[in-house]
């Protein structure tokens, strides 16, 4: 009789590892892709809130109201952002997305009170034109850089980092740059785009400085300021962008999403939204200035309890990109066979810098975007922004807070020592927050 031991994968050289070093040794070139960490990482599932019982007292839903407006920078500007909810739309560019996209997210965060941002590329007519509050942003490669059209914002984002790729720049590959693309970032038809890794006109947080006067007089002292940082060393940071004069900070953390970048950047660089956190709480803190200073938390928000748990940790806001997409259509099973026809499926398909999604959102290829209804789109993601929002207030109510804002770390215990460690609660049925003495 023989015996026949079974087949055991190897850890480390499990078969996506095989299939990547075959790919690689294939191809020669590193692997480009869409969306955000694919590996295991310590989240906001991590943590679990502490509802009232006997020693708290919560309120009821059906008669007892928890507020959810937030004001976004308040600190210089003379009209800061006032939101129904705390819960925005992070900056994706007409480019990475089609026109139909941008403006559905225009009419979603419209329709429920909140902000949408331009990201990378310029202002579209209808993103500004279904915008009730549009922010926008000043990235390192100027594409599309416009005065008249920053004028026209609600808000003014400095980007120097995104949490899916700090310390590195954009791509658009050249099956993206259209006609009206080309035209609006003043690039080549068809060739690829890497945007710059930072800015070209300063060295660091003096030079910042000087720029953040620069964009307040432009816009006469009226337009809230961000600045926009990818979490890597972001105690340091967030005291450094708060110095040199934001109204808001906002951390990317590392399940962040992107149109297209080197997935060795998106699985290795950066640290996760739940560790940087407390770390921008604590610089705030340390400066007086913790709500003062507006904190926007983005990188892997899905729903309305990592909304809740982020604002407990000590953030104002939250900013979603990957789960908005989703809330269009991005991924949807009713695309599975166009999907399986590119080599994925629905759930799996992150080619967004090839240009050929089905679903009409990362393309602009006039008859694919044509499957993204823009009034359906927006009406579906200010349902699903609604969705977070009751979840964060029902969270809160049970924790007897009639606001949003009155979460607080004492709310939340860890269910794991790293996620102790890195969102500075205790461990749950103890007292203990490892690190701590």
């Amino acid at each position: 009789m023989t015996f026949n031991p079974p087949l055991r994968e190897s850890a480390t050289f499990d078969r996506g590892v095989i299939a990547e070093i075959q790919r690689a040794a294939e191809t020669g070139i590193y692997d480009i892709r869409g969306w955000g960490a694919k590996r295991k990482l310590p989240h906001f599932d991590d943590l679990l809130f502490l509802g009232a019982s006997m020693s708290r007292y919560p309120l009821e839903g059906y008669r007892e109201r928890c507020g959810s407006d937030v004001v976004l920078g308040d600190r210089h500007a003379e009209f800061p952002l006032h939101l129904d909810i705390p819960i925005t739309i992070a900056g994706m560019s007409f480019g990475a997305l089609s026109g139909q996209a941008k403006e559905a997210l225009g009419r979603g965060a419209s329709e429920v009170g909140t902000s949408t941002t331009t990201g990378d590329g310029g202002m579209t007519p209808e993103e500004r034109g279904q915008s009730k509050h549009l922010v926008y942003q000043y990235l390192p490669s100027r594409y599309g850089m416009n005065p008249d059209d920053l004028r026209k914002a609600d808000a003014i984002e400095i980007v120097l980092g995104q949490g899916a790729k700090p310390g590195g720049g954009g791509m658009l590959l050249g099956q993206k740059i259209t006609e009206r693309v080309a035209g609006m970032r003043t690039l080549p038809l068809g060739v690829d785009q890497r945007s710059a890794c930072r800015h070209p006109d300063w060295t660091g947080p003096d030079d910042l400085a000087i720029k953040i006067i620069e964009l307040r007089e432009i816009t006469n002292w009226e337009k809230p300021i961000y600045v926009k940082v990818g979490a890597t060393r972001t105690y340091y940071d967030v005291k450094l962008a708060v110095k040199a004069g934001a109204d808001v900070v906002v951390v990317d953390g590392m399940q962040g999403g992107t149109a297209a970048t080197q997935d060795v950047f998106i699985e290795h660089v950066g640290i996760p939204t739940l560790a940087a956190i407390p770390q921008a709480v604590q610089a705030l803190q340390e400066m007086g200035l913790h709500r003062k200073v507006q904190l926007i938390v983005s990188g892997g928000i899905r729903s309305g309890a990592d909304v809740a748990k982020a604002m407990a940790l000590g953030a104002d806001a939250v900013a979603i990109g990957t789960a908005a997409l989703i809330a269009l259509g991005d991924n949807s099973p009713r695309f599975a066979e166009q999907y399986r026809e590119l080599g994925s499926d629905a759930g799996f398909y992150d080619d967004f810098q090839a240009g050929r999604d089905p679903a009409g959102i990362t393309t602009q290829d006039p008859e694919l975007a044509r499957n993204l209804d823009p009034v359906e789109g927006g009406r579906r993601l200010a349902n699903y922004l609604r969705v977070l929002t009751m979840e964060a207030q029902t969270l809160a109510r049970a924790c007897g807070k009639s606001h949003l804002r009155n979460l607080e770390p004492e709310d939340l215990v860890a269910l794991t020592i790293e996620a102790s460690a890195m969102a500075r609660v205790p461990l749950a049925g103890t007292t203990w927050i490892p690190g701590r003495s």
